[in-house]
């Protein structure tokens, strides 16, 4: 494609230096990457000026760059004030806008964006449409996985996917939208046919700084022309704050307030939860969920939520919810074939941990064992908390690593001990998370859950930059044939 057809429809001014008519093979974020007839994108950022290594990625092939400030060097140059922005539009035209072609849903939240997005992705699917998925766990197209380490992807990513999809015929996308790729304006350009609200709890202070500027970046998904009609959960206090400044339609839901799409007669069981879904004026829908907890029942009303914004019958929702068993390290119970039950969550924040343990809490026969840690790197001030929560809800914590990345991991435990001291509960600190996932397994007994908090659908454990092969679902059939010896 021409560089200057990739111009054409940016929303700011541009200088350019050179040939705006040569063609463009390819795109980059990265200056080390081998191309042909390359363009590269020069982004400020935080630790790194890519400005800096524009001169190796001209050497690795690329044939212009797209700038903040001019550079000394003989190639085609676009200079933007917003260099984010501009590649989120560069990209998908160089793609050719393939979104344009689809319906797209976004969900944001602190919590809940995986599992909705599954919900959706089945209920959608039972109506008759090929669904495409970009989030945590990876994206899929259909049933077919293709990885990804984003969230939500860089806008090379992201165009590159939805290109994909498109060509493969899906119909509408669910999509994860974090806060940071908000904020990084990765959506730049992107219009959403729904967008929907989870809710709000700390987590990623270490980039945002105040629950305050966390919430007002989630907020501009709504309100800065990204959705065209929204579903936002009544029972989220913020939720208000965002709906007197909507200018798009929208549709409420909840449990314990007046909302538009509500849920009632709930029963919330080992097996799963069931209750009755109900739209104001509408009859009852009755729902049986396979995957349990009170935070489910929100999710299903969420993806519920969205499915009657885009048409889908009430029919096709309720099938569509009650087919899916289980989401990937989402309160996941492993087959151990133990007298106690192994569950899997991705509870990395405290509001999660809290909703797991709470959830668990229910129908635990006997002792529940808790093993988490916290990440390095990150928010500092949730390391207590969580501790804290562990020595509420659980009756024995296992205090172990969880992705230390680049800090010392004793350092990260004595954190959230620091939580877990003043409730009197017992623990241990066992850094190693596979013998720490050893010493609870060998304290099951009878009637015990443990729960592996954490790292969810994770296969790796980041360690001073490296990613190690960690496979919870693996060590803990490992280990378990280890322990018969």
């Amino acid at each position: 494609m021409k560089l200057q057809d990739m111009l054409r429809d940016l929303p700011m001014e541009t200088q350019t230096r050179g040939d705006m008519s040569l063609d463009i093979g390819s795109l980059t974020l990265n200056s080390r990457e081998k191309l042909n007839s390359g363009l590269f994108f020069c982004i400020p950022g935080a630790r790194f000026d890519a400005h800096d290594f524009a001169a190796q990625a001209v050497e690795n092939g690329c044939v212009a760059l797209v700038v903040n400030r001019f550079l000394p060097l003989d190639v085609p140059q676009v200079r933007v004030e917003h260099t984010r922005t501009a590649m989120a539009y560069m990209a998908a035209a160089f793609y050719g806008y393939p979104s344009r072609g689809m319906k797209l849903v976004g969900i944001t939240g602190t919590k809940g964006k995986t599992t909705t997005s599954y919900m959706l992705k089945s209920i959608c699917e039972q109506a008759g449409f090929r669904c495409g998925l970009i989030g945590t766990t990876g994206n899929m197209i259909g049933d077919r996985r293709i990885e990804s380490h984003l969230t939500t992807p860089d806008p090379i990513e992201m165009q590159r996917t939805l290109r994909q999809m498109a060509d493969e015929g899906v119909q509408i996308v669910c999509m994860e939208v974090s806060a940071h790729a908000i904020d990084m304006k990765r959506l730049a350009g992107m219009t959403f046919e729904v967008g929907c609200y989870t809710n709000l709890s700390q987590d990623h202070l270490d980039y945002f700084h105040t629950m305050e500027n966390y919430f007002e970046t989630k907020k501009k998904f709504f309100t800065e022309g990204y959705v065209l009609n929204a579903a936002l959960n009544a029972d989220e206090e913020t939720s208000e704050s965002i709906r007197k400044d909507l200018t798009v339609p929208n549709l409420t839901y909840g449990i314990c307030v007046d909302a538009d799409l509500f849920a009632r007669d709930i029963e919330i069981t080992e097996q799963g939860v069931s209750f009755e879904v109900q739209l104001q004026g509408m009859h009852k829908l009755p729902v049986k969920l396979q995957m349990t907890g009170m935070f489910n029942v929100y999710n299903a009303l969420a993806a519920a939520s969205c499915a009657m914004i885009l048409g889908i019958s009430t029919e096709d929702i309720r099938l569509g919810l009650e087919k899916i068993a289980s989401v990937p390290g989402r309160i996941e119970m492993l087959e151990t074939h133990t007298p106690y039950k192994v569950i899997l969550d991705y509870s990395h924040s405290p509001d999660a941990l809290k909703n797991i343990l709470e959830t668990v809490r229910q129908f635990a026969r006997n002792r529940v064992i808790a093993v988490f840690g916290c990440g390095g790197d990150r928010d500092q001030g949730k390391r207590p908390l969580m501790g804290e929560i562990g020595g509420l809800l659980a009756d024995c914590c296992i205090l172990t690593s969880d992705n230390p990345r680049t800090e010392d991991p004793y350092a990260i435990l004595r954190a959230v001990e620091e939580g877990i001291k003043p409730t009197g509960k017992p623990y241990e600190v066992i850094e190693n998370r596979r013998e720490a996932i050893r010493r609870a397994l060998s304290m099951g007994e009878e009637g015990d859950i443990i729960v592996l908090a954490g790292k969810g659908h994770e296969t790796y454990q980041e360690i001073q930059g490296v990613r190690y092969p960690f496979d919870e679902k693996v060590v803990v059939r490992e280990l378990l044939e280890e322990m018969k010896g």
